[in-house]
């Protein structure tokens, strides 16, 4: 399971979360965000990194919020090559 936690009650409901989550891991419900599916995240970071209110956490190992670095990393633990650090 991923490590992901949503403070309710710093959540603005800007829909920041629910626009850059690649897997819709949110919904804005009653002018608040919502994690509706914990297990489809990939702890990418893309929302914690681009919360406004900082109301979201992400684990920090992977919380770059980079999609290249990610997918780089399932291809290195397939190659066994290593991969450098991201850009971002």
């Amino acid at each position: 399971a991923a490590i992901l936690k949503l403070d309710d009650e710093a959540c603005i409901g800007c829909g920041m979360c629910v626009t850059v989550c690649p897997h819709r891991i949110f919904q804005l419900q009653e002018r608040k965000a919502k994690i509706i599916d914990y297990d489809a995240c990939m702890e990418c970071g893309a929302c914690a990194t681009n919360c406004p209110a900082g109301a979201i956490y992400v684990n920090p190992d992977d919380g770059c919020g980079c999609a290249a670095l990610i997918i780089n990393r399932w291809i290195s633990k397939v190659t066994g090559k290593t991969i450098s650090n991201c850009a971002c």
